[in-house]
């Protein structure tokens, strides 16, 4: 893959629920512009579920998200969610309601944690 992107569009978000719809929408509306059609649901998907994740494990009060979208010369396409809590994002094992993280595994070519001062990126990609 490239190491800069072709496209990129990126937008905050304070720590509220309601943001959820309003991170996907956003995507959506950047896909379109961009004619990113194949998988689109299914990156739509990852980007409810990483922005969740990072509200209900990553925002602490009074801060908010990132939503950062990536397409790159090759065509793929990166989901990165930028969240300024402690600890690195990782897939729980046997705990209700913990499947985000599964989610994405299972329907991104790739995905990862790169910590930041302060916090980390939940990212995922799409080939």
């Amino acid at each position: 893959m490239n190491t800069q992107p072709a496209l990129m569009r990126d937008r905050f978000y304070p720590r509220a629920r309601q943001t959820v719809p309003a991170a996907r929408h956003f995507a959506a509306e950047t896909f379109d512009v961009w004619g990113v059609t194949s998988r689109k649901d299914d990156m739509l998907l990852c980007v409810s579920e990483l922005a969740t994740n990072a509200l209900r494990h990553g925002i602490p009060p009074g801060r908010g998200y990132r939503l950062r979208l990536l397409v790159f010369e090759d065509a793929t396409v990166r989901v990165e969610v930028h969240d300024s809590g402690p600890g690195l994002s990782r897939i729980a094992e046997r705990r209700p309601g913990g499947r985000g993280l599964v989610i994405v595994a299972a329907l991104a070519d790739a995905w990862g944690v790169v910590p930041r001062a302060p916090g980390k990126v939940v990212w995922c990609e799409f080939r």
